[in-house]
């Protein structure tokens, strides 16, 4: 709702990765130096191989008044301003997959020659897809491992929760979706609360209750050991990616 579609010129090489724009009522094209031409903001969003040959088709078109924000995974802002002209305005930016339902967490970071005004303009159009922070480029691999992937941690507990209610005998579709109201509401409370998660944890546990005998069970399977672990390994891969 920001931006009117038709204010949107999308280009990729096959009609197939047009047609969801296309259904949107963006303007479409195989052009990438046509996007450039006619636009000011500028999103790239490619295989990490693919950047460098977009790039150097792109280069020649991009002038001082245009922001280049790149959704490239593991290519630095270094990078980036190295391959385009050295006054181009870069962003780097990290999204996930919730931002599909406007629920997404992203973060970002400037290049040298991007300012406050560039900064501003990123986080106001994508604050309607989620959460939105600006951060040193050093968080973007962080971010990746905990949100990027995270996000993959977080089905993986669903379908593990709803599981269990299964081998309890609840249906496996009801409880699917109580699962997964049950994540929507304990994120809810976490953002709406500003309490610290041990808190709201604390809260829900009464002294030789259900809740309490079921965390025993999580430690003993060293479940936050595991997911720091988790988070720790995904952060070190996005790293290595990056030195590539």
């Amino acid at each position: 709702g920001k931006v009117p579609a038709g204010n949107i010129l999308a280009s990729a090489p096959s009609d197939k990765n047009l047609e969801s724009w296309r259904e949107l009522g963006c303007r479409t094209t195989h052009c990438n130096l046509e996007v450039v031409q006619r636009s000011t903001l500028v999103f790239l969003a490619t295989k990490p191989h693919v950047l460098p040959g977009v790039l150097e088709e792109i280069r020649p078109a991009v002038g001082s008044h245009h922001i280049v924000v790149s959704l490239v995974a593991g290519v630095t802002i270094q990078t980036l301003q190295k391959l385009l002209p050295p006054w181009t305005k870069v962003l780097r930016l990290m999204p996930n997959l919730p931002c599909v339902v406007q629920a997404g967490a992203m973060v970002f970071s400037r290049g040298s020659s991007a300012g406050d005004e560039e900064s501003a303009l990123l986080r106001a159009l994508l604050s309607s897809c989620g959460l939105c922070e600006e951060v040193p480029e050093s968080y973007l691999d962080i971010h990746t491992g905990l949100s990027g992937s995270g996000v993959a941690y977080v089905y993986l507990f669903a379908e593990a929760l709803a599981e269990g209610a299964v081998k309890m005998g609840m249906p496996g579709a009801l409880a699917g979706r109580i699962a997964a109201q049950t994540l929507l509401g304990a994120a809810k409370m976490l953002l709406e609360t500003g309490e610290h998660p041990a808190k709201l944890r604390g809260d829900v546990c009464t002294p030789g209750g259900t809740t309490i005998h079921a965390l025993h069970q999580l430690e003993k399977g060293a479940l936050r050991a595991t997911v720091m672990n988790a988070v720790e390994a995904a952060t070190n891969r996005a790293a290595d990616m990056a030195k590539r």
